[in-house]
C-alpha cells in the first residue's frame, strides 16, 4: 500500500464495514488521548494541523484522475474532525490539570455530536462536501468538528452553570 493510501484510509481503517467513517471516528480516539497525554492540548492543536496537511495530500493522491470524490475508504478526515470535535475537553482537561478522561462525557458529546454533523452535513458542512475536491473532503469534517466542539463547549457551559 502507498504512503498516501496509508494516510487516506488510516492504515486501513477505512475499509471496514460498515460505516467506515465511524470506524474512523473510533479510531481517533485513542490516538486523541494518547497525544494530549503525550503533550497536553498543544501537541493535539499541532498533531491535527499536521493531520489536515497530510490529509488533504493523501485525500488530492487517491482522488486523482477518479470520478468519485469522496470515496467511503478515505477517513483520514474523520480522524482530523474529530479531534477538532474533542479540542475543547482537552484545553479544559489541560488548563485545569486534570486526567482528560475525567471529561468522559465531553468524550461521548463530542463523538456523537460530531457523526450526527457529519452524517447530515447541515449548513457550511454541507457546502464543503459539495465542493467536490480534496479540500472538500477535509473541509466538511474540519466544520463538522468545530460545530460539534462549539456544542460540546456551550453543553459545558450549561452543564457547570456558567451560562446560568
Amino acid at each position: 500500500m502507498s504512503l498516501s493510501r496509508n494516510i487516506a484510509t488510516v492504515f486501513g481503517v477505512g475499509t471496514l464495514r460498515p460505516a467506515p467513517g465511524t470506524w474512523g471516528s473510533l479510531v481517533a480516539l485513542p490516538a486523541f488521548y494518547l497525544i494530549h497525554v503525550a503533550g497536553g492540548f498543544l501537541l493535539v492543536v499541532v498533531a491535527t494541523c499536521a493531520m489536515f496537511a497530510f490529509g488533504w495530500w493523501a485525500t488530492a493522491e487517491q482522488t486523482r484522475d477518479s470520478l468519485d470524490h469522496d470515496p467511503s475508504e478515505i477517513v483520514i478526515d474523520e480522524v482530523v474532525g474529530q479531534w477538532l470535535a474533542l479540542w475543547t475537553i482537552s484545553a479544559s482537561a489541560w488548563r485545569l490539570e486534570i486526567d482528560v478522561l475525567q471529561l468522559w462525557p465531553g468524550w461521548l458529546a463530542g463523538f456523537a455530536l460530531f457523526r450526527m454533523f457529519d452524517i447530515f452535513k447541515p449548513g457550511p458542512v454541507g457546502w464543503a462536501d459539495r465542493r467536490a475536491d480534496a479540500l472538500g473532503v477535509m473541509l466538511d469534517d474540519v466544520i463538522a468538528g468545530v460545530c460539534a466542539a462549539l456544542c460540546v463547549a456551550a453543553m459545558a457551559a450549561v452543564a457547570h452553570g456558567v451560562l446560568m
